[in-house]
């Protein structure tokens, strides 16, 4: 998941405006219901950038207003002032991250590109702020600060940490330097994210004859020939750049020739001999963080980027992560042994390749557990599915979700619902769903924050959105989806529901704003719920007949549940590895590909698995700073999320057990970041984690000390 960040964002002219009502319908404060909305049927491509200008124009003042205040610094006037500065700003900035993600197009790509840096100038000249910070400071070391409240106290040690953290404390030109360093950064991060994009629309694969849809199932044949219409090919169909559409090509295409094609397009996103080559863009990114962290006084950008996050230091998420790794690796070498054992069964005349190994994967699936993808997916449906989400977020959490219809959309496929809590009847946020592809729109799921919960300027209640891209088929027939991806919906509804279960004060505090290796674990832990027979027999309804999905059906999934374990794992733990690695070069002057290929072979990578996430196309650490030496995240918040688990199985009543859940609500969903996360836990499990539990759900030895 990638959340947009809106905290601390501001050099333009000033744009005059009506203090009633704006020209810019940018600028105008969100109206409607529930506390204001944004108004996409408003907004006009156009205004944007003039609306940023403003925004950040305005953001600056109050920001001096604070910083130059006469009256000595106190909690109020300084720590509570910045939580309330900006909110205009918040507000663009938001709708400017929507059309990034969401509605990207030539139009807005030369905005985004001009647009990126002076949001990034708004966080330099905030965090050097000398006159702010002095402030900031003076509320920390003051004794006043033991008479506030707990949450009062960690939102004051979060802006210290943070100010010192991004440079507050540095010489006159290593800020300078630094600023420097982030403004570049900005624009690099935008061309990255604009090459993959370009990358990801300008290819696909073709398919010409009726051969190649050969395997298919009925659902992903209609899509790609839907596909072929909506790009004005003339073709029989085509299979889009895009996760949701490669991976069930390459599990069920029975022409290898194709596998391999398309295998070749998916993994070489910016990586191609083109104007979109991502190479160079990722050389001079990891230049610029390594001289970063030395200015703040680091080693490595590693070491600067884990500082905030509750591993700490490069090593422990090292060792957990090859912990995993070994057993994991094994594992793969013995399913490739069941996997070729087929192949020769079959007279093939060759040995399992990356392009093979989802495909023959499925047929050791089926035949081990007698267990068929196509057996189980006309039991997921998403709309089905959906509604299964919403009943466990009701069971745990008392949260019911009503579609509503007064809140304009960004695009027609979006949904909104209203969210309230079934006991006390108090609406608490609204949820927007964008569940397809299309043209513009990055790949991957997401949840999204375009507002978030907070009570320190009235009572005001988040809205979240969920992001996912499943491929449309025939009007009027239900979209079908794959284990894998019902997953996905549920781990991001998973991060809704940190948003929307939010009861704190302040919004730096709120919600998802927490250390980025504990985000995942509210996502991660939702995502067991899916496979609960409570969800399966209430909303896995067969799409035709209706009838809810058979307990022979339900048990065989259960035994096959960590099949192919071995192989999410590598693929995953190989991209944070080396994420992790390419961080803690002092000096990143390398050849992406041959950095690559050596990390790779150093850890005894299975030739015939690839990273997820290949150099090139790794968003989630070259689009921005967010994940940058912490893919590792996902592991680390799956050991955590896999070790509360075991808090609901070890009960009775499982996975619907009040008390635990009651629980997980109190001391993770409620609670944003108004507790160091580690003490939090422990009040939710009585204890430290134990990664046990994570060896356990992968279905890999236990090794005992």
């Amino acid at each position: 998941m990638k959340k947009l960040m809106l905290t601390l964002l501001m050099s333009a002219p000033l744009l005059v405006i009506n203090a009633q009502k704006s020209q810019n319908s940018f600028l105008n404060n969100w109206a409607g219901p529930y506390g204001g909305v944004p108004a996409f049927n408003d907004y006009k491509l156009n205004e944007l950038k003039p609306a940023i200008e403003f925004a950040i124009q305005e953001k600056l003042k109050q920001v001096d207003k604070i910083a130059n205040n006469p009256k000595p610094a106190t909690f109020d006037n300084t720590i509570v002032a910045m939580e309330k500065a900006g909110k205009r700003l918040n507000e663009v900035y938001v709708i400017f991250g929507i059309y990034s993600s969401n509605l990207n197009s030539p139009e807005f790509e030369p905005i985004e590109s001009e647009m990126t840096p002076k949001f990034s100038e708004v966080f330099n000249k905030v965090y050097q702020n000398g006159k702010l910070f002095k402030r900031i400071s003076a509320v920390y070391n003051s004794p006043a600060k033991a008479k506030l409240t707990p949450e009062q106290q960690r939102l004051v040690w979060l802006y210290y940490s943070n100010f010192v953290r991004e440079g507050a404390k540095a010489d006159k030109k290593s800020k300078e330097r630094i600023a420097q360093i982030n403004q570049e950064l900005a624009g690099l991060f935008t061309k990255f994210s604009q090459n993959q994009l370009a990358d990801e629309n300008n290819y696909y694969l073709e398919l010409k004859t009726e051969a190649d849809f050969d395997g298919l199932p009925n659902e992903l044949k209609n899509a790609a020939i839907a596909e072929a219409k909506d790009r004005k090919l003339n073709i029989m169909g085509c299979i889009a750049n895009t996760r949701s559409s490669m991976e069930p090509f390459l599990t069920f295409s029975n022409r290898r020739d194709l596998r391999e094609k398309a295998f070749q397009i998916w993994t070489s996103r910016g990586d191609n001999d083109n104007a979109n080559n991502n190479n160079a863009t990722l050389v001079q990114i990891l230049k610029l963080r390594a001289e970063k962290a030395k200015l703040l006084g680091f080693a490595t950008f590693a070491d600067w980027s884990l500082s905030n996050t509750m591993a700490q230091k490069p090593q422990k998420t090292l060792d957990l992560m090859m912990s995993v790794w070994t057993p994991a690796v094994e594992k793969v070498h013995a399913d490739v042994a069941e996997m070729q054992k087929m192949v020769d069964a079959e007279g093939g005349k060759f040995q399992i390749e990356p392009w093979d190994y989802r495909y023959y994967s499925e047929k050791v699936r089926k035949a081990k557990y007698d267990l068929d993808q196509n057996d189980v997916k006309p039991y997921l449906q998403l709309e089905k599915l959906r509604e299964g989400m919403f009943w466990v977020a009701g069971e745990l959490f008392h949260l019911k979700f009503k579609q509503v219809y007064n809140v304009p959309v960004f695009h027609p496929d979006v949904r909104v619902f209203e969210v309230s809590n079934s006991v006390t009847g108090k609406v608490v946020g609204v949820w927007y769903f964008d569940p397809y592809a299309r043209k513009g729109k990055r790949s991957g799921a997401w949840m999204n924050a375009t507002r978030e919960q907070s009570r320190v300027d009235g009572d005001v209640i988040t809205i979240v959105s969920n992001n996912c891209n499943f491929i449309k088929g025939n009007d009027n027939e239900p979209i079908l989806i794959s284990w894998e991806d019902a997953s996905t919906l549920f781990h991001e509804f998973g991060h809704a529901l940190h948003g929307l279960n939010s009861n704190v004060t302040y919004p730096s505090l709120s919600g998802t704003n927490v250390p980025r290796d504990y985000v995942e674990f509210p996502s991660q832990v939702m995502e067991r719920w899916l496979a609960t027979p409570e969800v399966l027999n209430r909303f896995a309804l067969h799409y035709k007949t209706g009838e809810p999905m058979p307990m022979s059906l339900v048990n065989r999934i259960e035994k096959a549940a960590t099949f192919n374990e071995a192989f999410s794992t590598v693929e995953t733990i190989a991209s944070a590895l080396v994420d992790m690695k390419l961080h803690l070069l002092t000096n990143p002057d390398i050849n992406p590909k041959e950095f690559e290929k050596k990390t790779l072979t150093e850890l005894n990578m299975p030739h015939e698995i690839v990273m997820r996430h290949r150099i090139p196309q790794f968003g989630h650490i070259f689009s921005d700073d967010a994940y940058a030496a912490g893919y590792y995240g996902y592991l680390w918040a799956d050991a955590i999320s896999a070790d509360a688990s075991e808090a609901f199985t070890e009960t009775k009543e499982g996975f619907y057990n009040k008390d635990v859940a009651k629980k997980l609500y109190d001391n993770v969903f409620s609670i944003g970041n108004t507790i160091d996360p580690e003490i939090a836990y422990k009040k939710f499990r009585g204890r430290d984690v134990k990664t046990d539990a994570l060896m356990r759900a992968r279905g890999f030895t236990v090794v005992k000390k």
